[in-house]
This record gives structure tokens, C-alpha cells and sequence, in this order.
């Protein structure tokens, strides 16, 4: 099920997770992961000092994924969609969309942090949609 929430709220939807995992994609096709700990800045994510090969990734494909694993058995993983910009060593990321989402067989864990009407996903999925403070919106699919 999707139980869309509003993306203005991701940055307290942050706050119930730790650091979570940034992945760009190289131009050979790639996938690079580095652990993060982005902040909400001016409605964009923040991400310091990714390193060299995030950077080089960006400049061929600036569509970005973040994850955060979920702070607790059977909870909600946060998955976040969008386009990055590097901005010398650091990284902006204006998110198109996110998403709390868990397999149905993790149903068990503890209820979403947020509330909305449930949708038909086949999991247990929450939608964040809608703008940060800004004009992108959108939802991932889980």
C-alpha cells in the first residue's frame, strides 16, 4: 500500500533516521553508493564531501537515489529520488520524490510516522510527494 505524504515535510521525516546512502550511477552504468548525512537546505538536500567518483558520476548523470535504512526491525526505509548538482566537493540534490516503503512481509514492525490514505502498492509504502520549497514534486514507486 502508498500512503502519500507531503515532501515539504522530509525534513522531519529525517530526523527518525540516521546517516543513509547516497547512489549515482557512473557512464558505464555502475552503481555507486556512499554513506551520507544530508541536511535540508533552501528545500534542497545538502550532501558535504561524497568524494571524487560521486562527483565525476554526476557530471555524466545527475539523477540521484538517497536511502536510509529503516532505525528499527520491520520499520520503514526512506527512499528519496532526484537531480544532483555538485557544487565544488559537496553535493545539492533537489528531491522529485520519496517514499517510505517496507515489504508487506514486514507489516509486523511499527506503523509509518505519518498518517494518509493507503493506496495498492503490494508493500507497505508511504509516498512523500510534493514540493520541499520548491517547484519539484513528485513520488517514488515502491
Amino acid at each position: 500500500m502508498s500512503i502519500p505524504v507531503d515532501v515539504a515535510d522530509l525534513a522531519q521525516t529525517l530526523t527518525s533516521f540516521g546517516s543513509g546512502y547516497l547512489l549515482t550511477v557512473s557512464p558505464a552504468g555502475t552503481v555507486k553508493v556512499v554513506t551520507v548525512d544530508p541536511v535540508v537546505e533552501d528545500g534542497m538536500l545538502l550532501v558535504r564531501g561524497p568524494g571524487r567518483g560521486t562527483l565525476t558520476n554526476l557530471a555524466a548523470n545527475p539523477q540521484v537515489s538517497l536511502a536510509f535504512p529503516p532505525p528499527q526491525p520491520h520499520g520503514f526505509t526512506l527512499l528519496v529520488d532526484g537531480t544532483g548538482v555538485a557544487e565544488g566537493d559537496d553535493v545539492r540534490v533537489q528531491p522529485s520524490g520519496a517514499v517510505l516503503h517496507r515489504p508487506a512481509a514486514h507489516g509486523d514492525g511499527p506503523p509509518a510516522p505519518v498518517s494518509a490514505p493507503a493506496t495498492d502498492c503490494g508493500n507497505d509504502c508511504h509516498p512523500v510527494a510534493g514540493p520541499v520549497a520548491g517547484p519539484a514534486s513528485g513520488s517514488v514507486s515502491g
